[in-house]
């Protein structure tokens, strides 16, 4: 998975920008228009309030894709004169992406990996919107008694085999119910490795992440038989990762439960998890008493994106935030 979505040549974010979006493969909160960086850097500029408003801060972003988010938020942030100090970083390892977000926001500190601020940590707000869910994965299935994990065959190209599972798996699993044979599902391993230089960058501040997923009871619901496993191209949902490996995404729910234990492992504790509609609601308070009494196009277009981020049948549930100080 690590290869077909990550490779530099070959992986299917390692190609230049353009998954993202109406035109490409899947949408997310970004791809409905700038209000959903505008309400995030009202977020952000807050924290930075309630932290003493530091002489130098920085903002990490990962999973930033064309970085539109980002300059949604950097422009938030200067028209409500709250990005004095602010030092704007987005982590990219991919070379054509990298090389794209430079050319867009050439003010933004653009680096590979956030080791590269370790020996300059500031206080920071970092985040990703849906990264979690593209971290590499484990299949896992039941036999009844343990665990058994899906691979693919290095001598049969498109087939899977099952085997034990590794020790990095084992150590997960550990933290599951025993579920009836044939029951499937989804763990992953390395997102504490994925959080620690994140974390390492910090100097005290915030981690935010929005991903659709379930608490652990939910995830793992003996109902839940087959996992969330899921693949998109052109807006059309499959469930074979294996069907043109490179050109589609895949992906899988978060396990809420478990990235918090990650975020505790790494030095965080979790101040707030709740669903998309229900924080952006809070968020945009003042934002909205601003609208109130508008009538005119644009104030009824960006409150049309509020109620498709916001509302139950939209965005509002279907995505959670779960926030953690550090």
């Amino acid at each position: 998975m690590a290869a077909a979505l990550y490779d530099p040549a070959e992986g299917y974010y390692g190609r230049p920008a353009g998954q993202v979006g109406k035109a490409g493969d899947f949408i997310t909160s970004v791809s409905v228009g700038p209000l959903f960086g505008r309400l995030l850097a009202r977020h952000i500029a807050s924290w930075h309030q309630q932290a003493g408003s530091p002489e130098r801060w920085r903002i990490i972003e990962t999973g930033a894709n064309d970085s539109s988010l980002a300059g949604d938020i950097i422009s938030t942030l200067e028209r409500l004169s709250a990005d004095a100090g602010l030092e704007y970083a987005i982590i990219e390892p991919l070379p054509r992406l990298a090389q794209d977000q430079r050319k867009r926001l050439p003010g933004v500190a653009i680096v590979e990996s956030a080791e590269a601020f370790a020996g300059d940590p500031l206080p920071s707000f970092v985040f990703g919107n849906e990264v979690i869910d593209a971290l590499p994965f484990h299949v896992i299935e039941s036999d009844g008694i343990a665990w058994i994990e899906q691979g693919v065959t290095v001598d049969d190209a498109g087939a899977f085999a099952w085997h034990p599972l590794g020790p990095a798996a084992a150590e997960v699993v550990g933290n599951l119910p025993v579920m009836p044979a044939g029951y499937r599902t989804e763990i992953r391993c390395g997102v504490r490795d994925f959080l620690r230089p994140l974390a390492a960058a910090m100097a005290g501040g915030r981690m935010l992440w929005i991903d659709y997923g379930f608490p652990q009871d939910d995830y793992y619901h003996e109902a839940r038989t087959t996992g969330t496993l899921r693949t998109f191209s052109r807006h059309r949902a499959g469930e074979d990762p294996l069907d043109s490996p490179g050109e589609i995404d895949i992906t899988a729910h978060v396990d809420f439960t478990a990235l918090a234990r990650d975020l505790d492992a790494t030095g965080g504790q979790v101040v707030r998890f709740e669903p998309q509609g229900s924080f952006l609601t809070r968020v945009a308070s003042p934002w909205l008493l601003e609208m109130e009494g508008r009538t005119d196009d644009t104030t009824k277009k960006e409150l049309r994106a509020f109620q498709t981020l916001t509302h139950p049948g939209h965005l509002g549930s279907r995505f959670h935030v779960m926030e953690a100080a550090f």
